[in-house]
């Protein structure tokens, strides 16, 4: 069975098979009841059949185990009975998408394509994640993605076993979250009036505005479908830094003394802009507004804050930036950015949520009860977890999946570090060298996919898939600590199987032998890489 990720252990049952017929029934207790409905759905569309309720005993059924762990389950085939054994509601969504996987790549179609012969072979699987943490982010700040196609990468994540999608909502180049009581940041900061294409060198841009956003309605659609998938969305509002869009809707955020912040515009440009907000009380109100509506939104136990790449020139040259400084008895500009992060970790508290930020947080002191999401290498998350917090590592160097995938010249815009399947296959989250009280802080791990590169839903399964398969196998699976020890041929051998699934679900994965022709795109394709890598 070529599962992926790899189950903790599976064991084929020759002569043990169940076929699944008209009469076949779904049965769960209530507290299964949602993955028992996700199920039905996702089964009785590939395949016509009704999966009728039925009696406990008989046909698929879920059932409830206090003894698993919440995201544990267990697995068993035998002719006429199939039953997924979970630890809750979660375990058994995971042991649904492993039932859904056995029946074989046509089990992932929107409506049927043959009439019977759908087997579920005997077998007996008993899994349990690595991981808590096991992400996904997602950039429609820099371009923007409706709805649907959020969607969409929702049921990808879910099919893979991967619990948290990291929504990355708000940059330089864009707001994409409606904030009712501060209402020009959709009607002015979520639209730009060009983008700049392919390498920041080269300096060329197309004509076409760019924009969009959700409705609150629609974040609430996207939140309760995760979790119908037992899926996490965390949402991520970067301040201070990252916050151009924001100054340009309300241009009093910005350093109004060292810049006129009212001739500002959602910013055309990749990387970092030097237009930060400002550090006073009034702005640290402005986005606790902005909170107390994203809290609504959206139940997660962190809300992502970014606290990354946050130039200090204008603080350097603010008076009021300085006189700030001064009155809060701080060293310098870095300890400024500590106050802002440390102010909304303390605020996120007091409503019982966790904040999360990148590593930059640690710079100035680190702030009381955060995690980290450790990018820039290791070093960040080591600090972090010897210092008693939590970690999410996601180092660019491994796991940005914006980065190209091959060495070759003929990459769709061949940006950033290569990085290979077998290199997202072998990349290690937890350091060498952690003791085991730091090593059991790293709670996780992510993947990054960011968008400056990827304007479509298109373009983001290119530069996802195959990998973020392998990079799911090493956020639920027990594979060996040393990476040069995993067997790389075996997931290879898996995944020519489970290519078929991204198939059926419409995914436009790189295929092995490279590009597809529409991406040899003329003037972009084959350039040679003129500018530093991608940034957060």
């Amino acid at each position: 069975m070529d599962l992926i990720p790899a189950p903790l252990s599976s064991v084929r049952l020759q002569g043990q098979d169940f076929p699944l017929d008209r009469r076949t029934t779904l049965t769960a207790p209530p507290g299964l009841a949602g993955a028992e409905r996700w199920l039905r759905t996702a089964l009785t569309a590939a395949t016509g059949l009704p999966l009728a309720p039925g009696r406990a005993g008989e046909g698929v059924e879920l059932v409830h185990d206090g003894s698993l762990a919440g995201e544990a389950y267990r697995l068993s085939v035998r002719p006429g009975r199939a039953v997924i054994t979970a630890g809750g509601p979660a375990g058994a969504l995971w042991g649904a998408q492993t039932l859904r996987r056995l029946l074989g790549p046509d089990a992932y179609r929107r409506a049927p394509l043959r009439d019977g012969g759908w087997v579920l072979p005997g077998t007996d699987i008993a899994d349990a994640p690595r991981f808590a943490w096991r992400g996904a982010l997602l950039d429609v700040a820099r371009h923007f993605l409706p709805k649907s196609d959020v969607l969409r990468f929702v049921d990808q994540l879910s099919a893979h076993k991967l619990n948290v999608l990291h929504l990355h909502l708000t940059d330089d180049q864009g707001w994409r979250v409606e904030i009712k009581r501060y209402p020009r940041l959709t009607e002015r900061a979520s639209w730009r009036e060009r983008s700049m294409v392919g390498y920041r060198a080269a300096q060329r841009r197309d004509d076409r505005p760019h924009g969009g956003f959700y409705t609150q309605d629609d974040l609430r659609e996207i939140v309760a479908y995760a979790a119908e998938r037992a899926v996490t969305v965390v949402p991520e509002i970067d301040l201070p830094g990252h916050s151009q869009a924001a100054i340009a809707a309300y241009p009093e955020l910005g350093n109004t003394d060292v810049v006129d912040t009212a001739a500002l515009g959602v910013w055309t440009d990749w990387g970092v802009s030097h237009n930060v907000l400002n550090p006073s009380e009034g702005t640290l109100r402005f986005f606790e507004g902005v909170l107390e509506e994203v809290l609504e939104l959206f139940p997660s136990e962190f809300v992502h804050l970014g606290g990354d790449e946050c130039p200090k020139e204008q603080w350097k040259d603010s008076a009021a930036a300085q006189a700030r400084i001064r009155e809060l008895g701080l060293a310098n500009e870095d300890e400024l950015q500590s106050h802002v992060i440390r102010h909304f970790d303390r605020w996120l508290a007091e409503r019982g949520r966790r904040l999360i930020g990148w590593d930059e947080i640690l710079e100035g002191g680190l702030a009381p009860g955060a995690a980290v999401s450790s990018w820039r290498g290791y070093a960040g998350g080591i600090a972090a977890a010897r210092a008693g917090h939590d970690v999410v590592m996601c180092p660019e160097q491994h796991v940005y999946l914006d980065h190209r995938q091959a060495p070759g010249e003929d990459e769709p815009i061949p940006v950033g570090f290569v990085r290979t399947l077998e290199d997202v296959y072998r990349f290690e989250p937890v350091p060498a060298g952690l003791d085991e009280a730091a090593a059991r802080r790293v709670i996780g791990t992510q993947a990054n996919l960011w968008s400056e590169f990827a304007d479509s839903a298109r373009d983001v399964d290119y530069r996802a898939f195959p990998r973020l398969a392998a990079f799911a196998e090493v956020a639920w699976s027990a594979l060996p600590a040393d990476p040069a020890a995993r067997d790389y041929a075996g997931f290879e051998r898996r995944l020519r199987g489970h290519l078929a699934v991204l198939d059926a679900l419409g995914v436009e994965y790189r295929p092995d032998g490279g590009p597809h022709p529409w991406q040899r795109r003329p003037g972009v394709a084959g350039r040679p890489i003129d500018g530093p890598p991608p940034v957060v």
